[in-house]
């Protein structure tokens, strides 16, 4: 549990910092589209920063080695979608975005396990 709760507060918080940056220091160099893109990185950062904290807490409540896997999936998931938003937009490595959905089909797995260990318990 402490695990996914510490992933979770270090991953919202990274989304706070990264959505200010966005929005202040970006906001004058980047297109709109490019901001569009990094914000997107961080939506998603953040509502898969809270579906740690929800890990956290169905491992208290389930004995399954699914809600374990899926806490897993959200971190890749974080790192590989909104990493790969992030660095794209900033480095201008427009081939990066064919990765990005690595990362989706990550957050859908740890989803669908959660859904599966619930089902299960």
């Amino acid at each position: 549990m402490k695990v996914f709760f510490s992933l979770g507060a270090l991953f919202a918080g990274l989304a706070v910092v990264f959505g200010a940056f966005g929005a202040h220091a970006l906001r004058a160099t980047l297109s709109a589209d490019d901001l569009a893109t990094f914000e997107i990185g961080v939506r998603y950062q953040l509502a898969h920063a809270l579906a740690l904290f929800v890990v956290a807490w169905a491992t208290t409540m389930w004995d399954s080695a699914a809600v374990g896997a899926a806490g897993w999936a959200f971190t890749v998931g974080i790192l590989v979608f909104s990493g790969s938003l992030y660095l794209l937009v900033l480095t201008d490595t427009r081939w990066l975005g064919a990765i990005t959905p690595i990362g989706g089909v990550a957050f859908i797995v740890g989803w669908g396990l959660l859904l599966w260990a619930a089902l299960r318990s």
